[in-house]
């Protein structure tokens, strides 16, 4: 999940189960991406209230405390340090099991393992996972194990090696989850 800056306004995208192509808005963007979990303590929303869905934070927060945050960034002289500034403030600490979780699955560790390691039955799971990442714990696995795949293929790791050290079953594999996800191929993607 992001907190987003863009023409004087402040946005959150929620979290997406499927590529999103950004349309409208003008100028530059400025986002601050959330630790994997840890933007529902800072909206005070459930993630899964803003699955695949951009909102104003105003839709969110009284207006009068997203005006003033609007007013600061706007007038910041870098509005990168200015919206990190903003999500620092609210900052709450990362749930240790959350952080767990997320250690874990990003690892490649299989989802019935990891609830049983943390001692949650796969509803429990999937129901806290709803509320943090906007999704069931698979799909976030899905998620980790693609940023994996991105993360050694832009360090110049050939696709086949790079599907198979990340768990795809092959190439094909890798390259059908990138282009659902991110909505482009692998390389195209790489190439941005």
């Amino acid at each position: 999940m992001d907190l987003l800056w863009n023409d004087g306004r402040l946005l959150v995208a929620g979290p997406d189960t499927r590529a999103y192509v950004t349309e409208g808005g003008t100028g530059s963007w400025v986002g601050v991406r959330f630790y994997p979990g840890t933007a529902p303590g800072f909206l005070g929303v459930p993630a899964c209230e803003l699955r695949d869905l951009r909102v104003e934070l105003a839709d969110l927060w009284p207006t009068s405390e997203v005006r003033r945050l609007e007013g600061r960034i706007a007038k910041a002289s870098d509005p990168v340090t200015a919206l990190e500034g903003v999500a620092l403030e609210r900052a709450m600490p990362v749930d240790p099991v959350l952080h767990t979780l997320v250690a874990s699955l990003d690892a490649g560790r299989p989802v019935a393992v990891t609830a049983d390691e943390l001692g949650f039955g796969a509803r429990q799971l999937h129901r806290r996972s709803l509320v943090a990442f906007g999704y069931g714990p698979k799909t976030l696995a899905r998620i980790l194990r693609l940023r994996r795949a991105l993360a050694l293929a832009r360090a110049g790791v050939p696709y086949a090696e790079t599907a198979a050290r990340c768990g795809f079953a092959d190439q094909a594999h890798l390259a059908r989850d990138v282009r659902e996800l991110a909505g482009l191929p692998l390389g195209r993607l790489l190439a941005r």
